[in-house]
């Protein structure tokens, strides 16, 4: 089938680079934290504070003396490997869609990544400037990593255009929804379970609904050994790098805390999802689809409360539930979402981040509403800002006493706050799948043609694969799949050659 726009993704990328680059070059400059101008050998004012997202007022920014790289420097990268390498190869379970999987994923995280700082640097200026800095690119990988779940709901059913117009869209909603429940409503969300999981995986969600089509499910959608086993991979690399996700923006003992209960939340819902996933078979064998995913729920459900005292025992349980729910999602609530609700779950992002990041908010809740300054001490009103006392007060007064430069805030109770934390969640719910139906509805045009049924969950559509060039070179003879490239078997396929591909 000819496309008049079989070409549309490279100048859409070319022109996405271009303005990039002019808002770069017009708004975004050093953060003082890396500026020549206040190196740690001279003497400098205060350089202010900086959220994970790239924002402001959370957590003291400091230079050591002797230079180097900045103390979250590790952490970032860990969550930079989580990025590229965990979210790319996990998706590559699908046997015909391995280079559309971990190639799509880096193109889309690029520029995620740069449109992130963007986006959110306008909603945090200084002096009329995006000031980046460590913190920002630690930020704007956790936006990357909203994109990215919202993706998994819709692989290999999307062009290169769709992808790189959804996370044009996306991104913007996004920061609107986080600055709305982290800044209006006082939300608590350390690990960004709701922030992030929830909104990706329900954005994703909704845009898939809206791009329903009958033939989503075939044969190309399976997986093999190869592909699972490569999909495996980067299992592993989000199991052991998802402390830092948790963590990596917590300040002090809060991250070392954050660590610990994530940590165990992970190893609770590995068990716990072997377990299930062994009962549930009807020969009481593993499934890896559930392996590659459940083992990971734990870490989106002690997420948001991740930097709380939710104890030892309490980071466990809350990983043994979130296996076991996860398993159960991908075994019933999967194929009942697409048949009766026509929502197709290409990765499961529903049972790893939609359920688990629900866990999370209502498990942050409980815990915010047992909070008490006999359990935290007087980091209570640093963990929960708008416990503090109002302006103004005595109370303030004295907590300055041992807390100097304490922000009043609004004197909520350890209910109230939960409250407003449920009620953030909610907020993340309701911005996510109106903007995901209206996203899709833009996706859904007739000028961004679909893919043709040949072309669902298939790498020739868009990649050159080494076994084309093979046929091109001797058309008469016909190639086996034991002909492909060996280092990545599964990353290549007996395809037809295309000639022309849809946008």
């Amino acid at each position: 089938m000819q496309f008049r726009h079989q070409h549309k993704h490279a100048y859409l990328l070319m022109a996405i680079q271009l303005i990039f680059l002019v808002l770069f070059g017009i708004f975004v400059r050093y953060h003082p934290d890396a500026d020549a101008k206040y190196h740690p050998s001279f003497k400098h004012k205060d350089m202010g504070t900086e959220d994970k997202h790239g924002g402001s007022d959370a957590h003291p920014v400091t230079v050591t003396e002797g230079g180097g790289h900045h103390p979250t420097y590790g952490m970032f990268q860990d969550v930079h490997v989580m990025i590229f390498v965990g979210f790319g190869f996990l998706m590559t379970f699908l046997k015909r869609y391995g280079f559309g999987a971990v190639g799509n994923n880096f193109l889309v995280a690029a520029v995620a990544v740069q449109w992130a700082i963007l986006v959110n640097g306008f909603f945090h200026m200084s002096g009329g400037f995006i000031e980046v800095s460590l913190g920002s690119l630690l930020g704007a990988d956790f936006v990357a990593a909203t994109v990215l779940i919202s993706f998994g709901a819709l692989l290999g059913k999307t062009t290169p255009t769709q992808l790189l117009i959804l996370t044009m869209i996306e991104i913007p909603i996004f920061v609107i929804n986080e600055v709305l429940g982290r800044s209006y409503l006082g939300a608590i969300d350390m690990g960004d379970s709701m922030f992030v999981h929830a909104f990706g995986a329900y954005f994703g969600l909704a845009v898939s609904r809206v791009l329903a089509r009958e033939d989503a499910s075939t044969e190309k959608e399976g997986s093999d050994k190869t592909s699972d086993t490569f999909a495996m991979v980067g299992t592993l690399f989000l199991w052991l790098y998802w402390p830092s996700f948790n963590a990596g923006a917590a300040p002090g003992e809060d991250q070392h805390r954050a660590i610990i209960n994530t940590y165990l939340a992970l190893t609770a819902s590995c068990v716990s999802a072997f377990a299930i996933s062994s009962l549930l078979d009807p020969d009481k064998k593993f499934d890896m689809v559930h392996i590659q995913n459940s083992t990971l729920a734990g870490g989106v459900a002690i997420g948001t409360s991740a930097d709380l005292m939710a104890q030892p025992f309490g980071a466990l349980l809350v990983g043994i539930i979130a296996g076991v729910v996860s398993v159960f999602g991908y075994y019933y609530l999967t194929p009942f979402l697409a048949s009766r609700l026509r929502v197709h779950d290409t990765c499961g992002v529903h049972n790893l981040h939609g359920m688990p990041a629900l866990i999370a908010g209502v498990v942050g809740a409980v815990y915010a509403s047992m909070a008490t300054e006999e359990v935290y001490g007087p980091s209570l009103y640093l963990i929960f800002p708008l416990r503090a006392p109002e302006n103004g007060t005595a109370e303030l007064t004295q907590m300055r006493k041992e807390l100097p430069g304490l922000e009043p805030g609004l004197n909520r109770t350890g209910v109230t706050q939960a409250g407003y934390q449920l009620l953030a969640l909610l907020v993340t719910m309701v911005v996510s799948i109106t903007g995901g139906l209206l996203t899709g509805a833009i996706l859904k045009m007739e000028m961004l043609n679909k893919l043709e049924t040949d072309d669902l969950y298939e790498d020739a559509c868009y990649w050159k694969l080494e076994e084309e060039e093979e046929v091109e070179e001797q058309p008469g003879k016909r190639e086996s799949s034991g002909s492909l490239n060996a280092a990545v078997p599964m990353m290549v396929s007996s395809a037809k050659t295309k000639d022309e591909a849809p946008a």
